[in-house]
């Protein structure tokens, strides 16, 4: 059966965009696992519950196709829409404000950020002059544009790998194999290399981790 998101945030079919954010907010600080010592799995499947809801009806387009069919073919994420948007960065202010932490976050929004490199870490300030700090009365500064900025450069990193070869190898060039997440390449190394040179495998982060960059292969020779 379709979910009933209005009864998952506990609003009539005909609340205002006003009453949804309410109704979420309320229920997100309620369903914090900080708030819900010893159920914690249980409190994360309930934000992911209403985060889901949120997402749907806090955004025009699919709260109106829900309405009509009972369902939205693509659910998306609260990130889709710029009005659910705003209200999770107001959000995660609002936990910063009462000392809630962050890090059941990277459970609710794994996929989101899979293999993005980022995770919902997010920096704390304190007044212009003082100490940074996390916890009641620190600013919290929240921006998803930054944080998913710094997951593409983490995206486009370079790996490095050490391989060992003997001299003989060294001399007349060889092919060795690197395997990376269960995905085998080969290394083409010229001969003439020295110990220390760097192999460069160009875009195979491509092939092992699906992901821009290079793979560099620093020769050894013993």
């Amino acid at each position: 059966m379709a979910k009933d998101y209005y009864q998952i945030l506990g609003v009539p079919r005909n609340a205002s965009d006003a009453d949804l954010k309410k109704a979420y907010r309320k229920l997100a600080m309620q369903y914090h696992p900080d708030r819900n010592p010893g159920r914690e799995k249980w409190a994360n499947e309930k934000f992911k519950e209403i985060n889901e809801a949120y997402g749907v009806l806090g955004d025009p387009e699919k709260r109106k196709q829900y309405d009509q069919f009972g369902r939205v073919g693509d659910i998306g994420d609260i990130f889709s829409s710029a009005n659910t948007r705003a209200t999770f960065e107001d959000l995660m202010k609002e936990f910063g404000g009462a000392g809630l932490g962050f890090g059941f976050l990277d459970d609710i929004f794994g996929d989101f950020l899979k293999g993005m490199g980022s995770s919902f870490t997010f920096r704390t300030y304190s007044r212009p002059g003082g100490r940074a700090r996390s916890g009641p009365g620190s600013r919290i500064r929240v921006n998803l544009d930054e944080i998913l900025e710094q997951a593409r450069r983490a995206q486009q990193q370079d790996v490095r790998y050490e391989l060992t070869i003997n001299a003989d190898e060294a001399s007349k060039g060889t092919k060795k194999t690197l395997t990376r997440k269960g995905k085998r390449l080969e290394v083409k190394i010229p001969a003439g290399v020295k110990s220390g040179s760097i192999v460069r495998l160009r875009n195979a982060r491509q092939v092992t981790d699906r992901q821009p960059g290079d793979i560099l292969v620093q020769i050894k020779v013993k």
